[in-house]
């Protein structure tokens, strides 16, 4: 017995919403995933590669670019890369030591594998999208949430779920914890390292103790400086390379560990956190001279 309501259809009926099942299925396979979507470029993002000769970091770490540039493995102990479509794999060869480093620790201290997005784009310069530093090869990105599962083909890790470690504001015990403080204090412990940053509520939680941060004292936060953003990730910044003299070297951060009045300011829930003042844009710094070489190289 039928249970539709009403007469039963025909073949001939049914025909159209075949035809429709039929072009959704040929359509389908054909339209691009958000990982095969082509990103913006510029300039410096289409270069073929990095230049040739010794590295050199060139100009500040928001205006400048990279010669001599080499690429970070994909994987390695401790590590994988991803967003590897980006191509900002790219680095001085303190920034992939660093991270290599970095990653060899993290395995000996017992820590699940980290993520490291972007470092800098073959021959550095302004990024066409997602940062305005990253530009002189000595910046990279390492995600707060670990791989814990088989490590993804290249081709799988363009961009991974991976959510805020906050929750209104506050950390979230279920994806910051005691490793995530491990991996931070592993980061500052490298000589090379200018600051690294974090979101405000992360660096509040560290002062006040959470995971552990302040069972072997404070001063290990002192690198770690609060910026708007870095909910997912922490961005680690090295000092200029000795190597490159053209290197502008940023502005020492203040002494201490930054557990003061100011940060519980910036500490507070993400709805009242202070916004950046609205000031008129100012005009764009024109680049290190040497970068047009670097750019134009063959």
């Amino acid at each position: 017995m039928s249970l539709l309501l009403g007469p039963k259809p025909t073949d001939t009926a049914l025909m159209p919403v075949a035809l429709l099942l039929l072009l959704f299925i040929l359509i389908w396979p054909s339209t691009p995933a958000r990982a095969q979507a082509v990103p913006p470029s510029n300039a410096w993002s289409r270069v073929p590669g990095p230049t040739p000769g010794p590295p050199r970091s060139i100009g500040f770490y928001a205006n400048g670019c990279l010669a001599g540039g080499v690429a970070l493995p994909v994987d390695g102990p401790g590590y994988e890369a991803i967003r590897l479509q980006r191509r900002r794999i790219f680095g001085h060869p303190d920034i992939i030591d660093f991270i290599e480093s970095l990653g060899r620790r993290a395995q000996a201290a017992g820590l699940p594998r980290f993520r490291v997005g972007d470092v800098a784009q073959a021959r550095g310069g302004p990024l066409p999208f997602g940062h305005a530093s990253h530009q002189t090869g000595i910046d990279a990105d390492i995600w707060l949430t670990f791989d814990t599962g088989p490590v993804p083909p290249p081709d799988a890790r363009d961009f991974p779920e991976l959510g805020s470690v906050l929750d209104q504001g506050t950390i979230d015990p279920a994806r910051f914890g005691p490793q995530q403080v491990r991996l931070l204090k592993l980061a500052t412990e490298d000589a090379r390292v200018e600051r690294i940053f974090v979101n405000p509520a992360i660096k509040l939680a560290l002062c006040r103790g959470y995971g552990g941060a302040t069972k072997d004292g404070t001063a290990w936060l002192h690198s770690l400086r609060p910026w708007w953003g870095h909910d997912d990730h922490f961005h680690v910044r090295l000092r200029c390379p000795a190597d490159s003299p053209q290197c502008e070297a940023q502005k020492p951060a203040e002494a201490g560990d930054g557990c003061d009045a100011d940060l519980e300011n910036w500490g507070r829930p993400s709805t009242e956190l202070p916004k950046p003042p609205i000031v008129p844009p100012a005009p764009k710094p024109k680049p290190p001279a040497a970068c047009q070489a670097v750019l134009t190289a063959r």
